[in-house]
């Protein structure tokens, strides 16, 4: 019997912490493959990192699970930036670290800038390290392009000089070794991928994510300009963009296997209530909605952020392809959540964070953090979806 379910997998505080595999990990993915290794269910690897290219994320997953994991099965935070192609043209500064201008070539960007070039460009715009301050007074910058949007992949290491520069190049209007003149408002483009607050490592406690980055990004613009820093996109888990672009590939997987049945049923597991939760549920309001032919936004977004995203929205929610009728979320207890005692089948309403982790862009609604179901790992999570499916 073909599937008509996929899973969504998270993979920080899912399948791994830091670098090791949890050893539930392991006991899932043995269920989820055949004999001879060979998976018996669609899936995707659906992880808000971006510091790295499909194909190692492929290689690491491997090697943590025991099993052949090809980059199309990996969507990391930036993946659907493919999708932005009226970007793609554009003189774009990219912040974050690992293979940024890479990650933004193969994603189809033609112009990009790194922090550390507009730096070296720019040397006086860098001073909050003493010891980086230049000695000498440096000749004039020449011939440096005109910025014309921003790329957010996700946390850098040095935060005073991102957060520094990123605001030059937004007060400067792309021109930041000139004299500022009145402040350009909107302000040039930024895509953002990663909204995640927090993450968990091996760590006790959880790690500062990207989403902390961007709440300094957001609250320094403010304080300067009085005006609120906008959007054109806000890319990886919870946007219902990111959801629509794993279920594209989970439909891809099972017509490259021959499975005939169509995709019906879509089981999203994470740790993270504020982003694998609210994403899976919010993406099944969306398919509900979109099942019956009206526009269910789910998102609080102002008129000069949304009009790209909107663009894709529309462009998904006209696909008469679709298949999928539900995204259930599976929120295990080995990461960022944890429960205490035993773990019951639905959230309990004390288990509701009621301190809002999600982006300010994201409107918080209380049932979007409840997830389907709660169970203790992965493999817990595996068993129940074979459950549902009455599948051996």
């Amino acid at each position: 019997q073909p599937p008509a379910f996929g899973f969504l997998f998270d993979v920080d505080g899912v399948l791994v912490r830091g670098s090791q595999a949890l050893p539930a990990a392991r006991r899932a993915f043995q269920r989820l493959a055949d004999g001879s290794g060979r998976l018996r269910v669609p899936l995707v690897f659906l992880t808000n990192a971006g510091n790295c290219l499909r194909s190692a994320k492929a290689r690491e997953l491997s090697q943590a699970l025991g099993l052949q994991v090809s980059p199309e099965q990996v969507i990391l935070s930036h993946s659907p930036l493919q999708l932005f192609s009226h970007f793609h043209q554009r003189c774009m500064l990219v912040a974050g670290q690992g293979p940024v201008e890479e990650n933004a070539h193969n994603l189809g960007f033609k112009h990009v800038v790194t922090i550390e070039a507009l730096r070296k460009a720019y040397p006086l715009l860098d001073m909050v390290d003493h010891s980086r301050r230049p000695k000498e007074l440096p000749p004039p910058t020449t011939g440096f392009p005109t910025i014309e949007g921003v790329i957010l992949f996700g946390e850098p290491v040095r935060w005073e000089t991102s957060l520094q520069l990123i605001t030059d190049v937004l007060l400067s209007n792309g021109n930041p070794g000139e004299e500022l003149q009145d402040v350009p408002y909107p302000h040039l483009p930024i895509l953002a991928c990663n909204m995640d607050l927090l993450w968990m490592a091996e760590a006790k406690m959880p790690r500062f994510g990207h989403g902390t980055f961007l709440l300094c990004l957001e609250n320094i613009y403010k304080k300067v300009t009085g005006r609120e820093l906008k959007y054109e996109a806000l890319i990886g888990k919870p946007s219902p963009v990111t959801y629509h672009y794993a279920q594209f590939l989970i439909q891809q997987q099972a017509e490259k296997q021959g499975w005939k049945a169509p995709i019906r049923r879509l089981y999203a597991v994470g740790d993270n209530p504020m982003s694998d939760v609210y994403g899976a549920n919010l993406y099944n309001s969306y398919l509900k909605s979109a099942q019956q032919n009206r526009v269910q936004a789910g998102v609080k977004r102002s008129p000069q952020a949304a009009s790209p995203q909107t663009e894709v929205y529309l462009e998904l929610r006209n696909d008469c392809n679709n298949s999928v009728e539900s995204c259930e979320s599976i929120l295990v207890c080995t990461g960022v959540y944890r429960h205490g005692g035993d773990v019951p089948k639905k959230t309990e309403p004390q288990a509701t964070e009621t301190v809002f982790h999600g982006h300010r862009d994201f409107c918080f609604d209380p049932g979007l953090v409840e997830a389907s179901y709660i169970v203790q790992d992965v493999d817990d999570a595996v068993q129940l979806a074979f459950e549902k499916e009455n599948w051996s």
